[in-house]
């Protein structure tokens, strides 16, 4: 516990074997109630892995997308009656020591969400960021700022944390199962007016750390520029649609296709 609330930190897994024991060995063990992982349908050991660090585990019946591997982690960590909830992705990219001041700052209530930036601090292609993916997360980024009337540094960082009340009150459900989950959150949370918070983040790419190729990069883009569309023909009240709709299905009545281990 941390400020005396309960601290839970979600792994959205698929083929993470090669990396999960390093991202848990350096989690801040002391002040985290749990650690849950959800599974992806593996191709690799990360279950067997999992079982044996003692997570709590979570699979997927078949291979469902990152962004509905993002709705059961959140789901199922509310279940454990957390009251921040951060989500790590289990890659080793983001240093998971940040578990501790991005989880103190939801629970000392300056933030109601906190994402760890890449660019924060100015050595983002010093950890090995690809030249495109760096061109296009700053292109992406001026582009939503101007959209969103938003000052943050980036959108598409894979470490964030959340209040309890943000994830019980957010209409996630009618949001994309693929990658473009992560943005419509963040939009959402923006339209929504909840407070967001940054702190810097040194981050790795290595082989083992997964990474979406030029192709889906490239869908992905389309689809954060469609999200930041649909947000200004809300607020202009020219269009109405289910991502920005708070009596949208939530996480209070979402589980389906999950099955734990435990």
């Amino acid at each position: 516990m941390l400020h005396g609330k309960r601290i839970a930190v979600v792994l959205p897994a698929y083929n993470a074997a090669r990396t999960l024991e390093r991202t848990v060995e350096e989690m801040p063990r002391e002040i985290v109630d749990e650690i849950l992982l959800v599974d992806d349908h593996s191709k690799d050991e990360t279950v067997q892995l999992a079982q044996r660090l003692g997570l709590r585990v979570f699979l997927h019946d078949k291979n469902f997308g990152y962004g509905r591997n993002q709705k059961t982690c959140y789901a199922e960590a509310l279940r454990t009656d957390a009251d921040v909830i951060i989500m790590l992705h289990p890659d080793y990219q983001y240093d998971p020591r940040l578990v501790l001041p991005m989880a103190g700052l939801i629970a000392t209530g300056v933030y109601d969400v906190v994402i760890a930036s890449r660019i924060l601090g100015g050595k983002t292609r010093a950890g090995g960021m690809p030249v495109y993916k760096y061109i296009a997360n700053r292109v992406l980024t001026l582009i939503q700022n101007f959209m969103l009337g938003a000052k943050l540094s980036e959108y598409h960082t894979g470490y964030r944390a959340f209040s309890r009340d943000v994830l019980l009150a957010l209409p996630l459900l009618p949001n994309s199962d693929d990658f473009a989950f992560d943005n419509e959150m963040l939009v959402q949370a923006i339209y929504f007016g909840y407070r967001i918070g940054e702190v810097s983040c040194p981050t790795r790419y290595f082989s083992e750390a997964s990474s979406i190729n030029f192709r889906r990069s490239v869908k992905y883009g389309f689809a954060v520029l469609w999200t930041s569309v649909r947000f200004r023909l809300q607020k202009w009240h020219l269009g109405k649609f289910r991502v920005f709709d708070i009596d949208a299905h939530g996480l209070r009545s979402y589980y389906q296709g999950v099955n734990s281990d435990r």
